[in-house]
């Protein structure tokens, strides 16, 4: 609950002490983060949901990445909502996402974050002994072979996705979400058919204040990033869902 006198924080304040969280987010990222989410949350628009697929979903705000400035805000609902449905079943996840804002009992396999729960190795040279009934990636595979600090391997992306195949269990399910206009090579890719998902579904930002609705591939497909004073968005979302 809001205490006393918080109703008054508006936009001159935040324009009076701009300075101050200028400051804070160059030498305390988690402070930063954490005042930007409150003072966001004392002024988010109405209007807090979206629908996907014929459901509607609340937008998630919390401070970690700041997701109620990105596609986080809806990619965490929706791939949240079909990890709930997989209690007992084998869950992978390639990049470590869902444990910053929920308790997690499923593998993660993350090349680079080094954190009590996640196997520090490249997916390509993962080796479990089971398969999964489900895998997930959020926001991750545009990542893999583009921004890494080795030599960029565009085609690394195709080898990967044909690994997680492997990995399924008959009547196991892989869900992928990845922005546009991030990486070059992966939107050719997939504008070029070279990945193949059973279902594709688009989402696109249609607004300064992260509204986002569903649409389709050729509406989203030329959409670059956006960067403004302190946050880089996507405006485009593709959610694919392979199936085994």
């Amino acid at each position: 609950m809001l205490g006393k006198g918080m109703h008054l924080i508006d936009k001159s304040w935040i324009k009076r002490n701009l300075a101050v969280i200028r400051d804070l987010s160059r030498t305390n990222s988690l402070v930063f983060g954490r005042m930007a989410f409150f003072i966001y949350m004392l002024r988010k628009p109405r209007g807090n949901s979206f629908v996907f697929q014929g459901k509607t979903y609340e937008y998630f705000y919390h401070p970690y990445n700041f997701t109620w400035t990105n596609d986080r805000a809806i990619e965490i609902p929706i791939v949240w909502d079909i990890v709930k449905n997989y209690k007992g079943k084998r869950i992978l996840e390639i990049g470590n996402v869902l444990s910053y804002y929920f308790p997690v009992n499923h593998e993660i396999v993350d090349k680079y974050e080094r954190t009590q729960g996640v196997i520090n190795c490249d997916i390509l040279d993962f080796k479990s002994p089971h398969k999964y009934d489900l895998i997930i990636s959020i926001s991750t595979l545009e990542h893999i072979g583009w921004d890494e600090p080795e030599e960029r391997e565009p085609m690394k992306t195709l080898n990967v996705i044909r690994k997680l195949k492997n990995m399924l269990l008959p009547g196991g399910k892989i869900i992928i979400t990845f922005p546009v206009g991030c990486n070059p090579y992966l939107d050719k890719l997939f504008r070029d058919d070279k990945i193949s998902f059973t279902k594709t579904y688009y989402m696109k930002r249609i607004s300064k204040d992260n509204r986002w609705v569903e649409t389709t591939w050729h509406d989203i497909c030329n959409m670059n990033f956006e960067s403004d004073r302190f946050f880089k968005h996507s405006n485009g979302l593709v959610i694919g869902i392979i199936e085994a």
